[in-house]
């Protein structure tokens, strides 16, 4: 089953989405062939941030420390649920739009799904500074990507209008504000890291459905 994914790599939501999704996929024998596209939630973003994760969360939601810091150690026991380990503290978000160059490189190679899990895991769980080249470099190595086709991508601008292009979509036809924001079969959407049994109906739905028609939810932001 086709499921198209719109997210982006420094939503803790976007993990745990992942992750449900791929359980209870497993669970109920449906192969997925997932298309993941690009969605900056802070387009604006520098390379790293100079501040923690909390102080930034904290001013973008005009919160307090305390009230962040409850956050998200509640989205890293949701996360743990779902075996992520979501270390919080030294999370350091940055500008994702490479990231999202170097998933659109890998995904051409057949490597989507590879190169999203590892900056996922790079991120949340190792800490790593996701806008930085080096970060990147790791995870490119990781999944067996070719150093000198990503050389090219991060000293040029290779696959930048597929960036581009998945945002516009997202915003002006599916109208997301939020991701994760998954379409199963090009005809259901589903807004949100759902619980497990809301998934499962929707694949089902896909699996079933003649008609186009849409599941959608409050969204989830980071």
């Amino acid at each position: 089953m086709r499921v198209d994914i719109w997210s982006d790599v420094v939503c803790p939501f976007c993990y745990i989405g992942k992750k449900r999704l791929e359980a209870v996929a497993k669970e109920a024998e449906i192969e997925l062939e997932i298309h993941w596209h690009s969605y900056q939630l802070d387009p604006e973003a520098p390379q790293s941030q100079s501040i923690s994760n909390t102080e930034r969360l904290a001013q973008k939601y005009g919160r307090t420390l305390a009230e962040v810091e409850e956050m998200q150690r509640n989205i890293a026991d949701m996360a743990k649920a779902e075996g992520i380990e979501f270390n919080w503290k030294h999370a350091n978000s940055g500008n994702t739009f490479n990231a999202h160059r170097l998933i659109h490189l890998a995904q051409s190679k057949g490597l989507g799904n590879e190169a999203q899990e590892a900056l996922f895991y790079s991120y949340m769980t190792q800490g790593l500074k996701i806008g930085e080249r080096e970060t990147l470099e790791d995870v490119a190595a990781r999944i067996g990507l070719n150093p000198v086709e990503v050389d090219d991508l991060l000293d040029g601008n290779e696959f930048a209008d597929f960036v581009e292009f998945d945002q516009e979509v997202a915003r002006e036809q599916l109208k997301v504000t939020g991701v994760p924001f998954f379409v199963f079969d090009q005809r259901i959407a589903l807004a949100g890291a759902q619980p497990r049994d809301v998934f499962l109906k929707v694949l089902e739905k896909a699996q079933q459905a003649p008609e186009p028609q849409t599941a959608n939810t409050n969204q989830q932001d980071s």
